[in-house]
């Protein structure tokens, strides 16, 4: 793609907005409604931005949704628009993000309905489904209630392993 010289400005604001933004719900019609550009637009400068490593977009698992990606930022670039206080929750998602596409792991993210807890994320494999919650030490496996899948794991943002809770940390030794 060839960038024109007044489209940095857009490109600079869509990077503010994604680092601005919480991690839900940033996708190519939010892009599109906030900044003021075409869909086509949002998605063409996303996938600029993902050739030059600053975002990643992670594609809904399920056949019938919105086959919109959510739109994540590489590590640490959402500190350069957030404190780390606000941004850490985000971090925890870009770094997951960054640890599967580091390793080649094929990942979704699970939809869910307004208000529903969903985990955050489903990995598929020859061996089978796995289901991945991210959070912070609070979490735990209230969120996959309902989830017809057997295997299931949450990473936490804690040094040490912790009732049914992994480090979040231990994913960036997959790649």
């Amino acid at each position: 793609m060839r960038l024109m010289i007044d489209e940095l400005d857009a490109l600079r604001r869509l990077l503010r907005f994604v680092g601005r933004a919480a991690v839900d719900g940033i996708n190519y019609s939010s892009l599109s409604r906030n900044l003021g550009i075409t869909k086509y637009k949002a998605e063409q400068y996303v996938g600029c931005l993902e050739r030059a490593f600053i975002l990643h977009q992670v594609f809904p698992a399920g056949t019938n949704v919105l086959r919109e990606p959510k739109i994540l930022m590489a590590p640490p670039c959402r500190l350069l628009y957030r404190d780390y206080a606000d941004a850490v929750g985000g971090l925890r998602e870009d770094f997951f993000a960054e640890a599967m596409k580091q390793a080649g792991i094929r990942f979704q993210y699970l939809k869910s309905t307004r208000g529903a807890k969903t985990p955050d994320y489903l990995i598929e494999d020859a061996s089978g489904k796995l289901v991945v919650e991210i959070g912070g030490r609070g979490k735990g496996r209230s969120q996959f209630k309902g989830i017809e899948i057997d295997r299931k794991l949450v990473f936490a943002h804690s040094p040490t392993p912790e009732r049914n809770r992994l480090p979040l940390f231990l994913l960036g030794y997959l790649a």
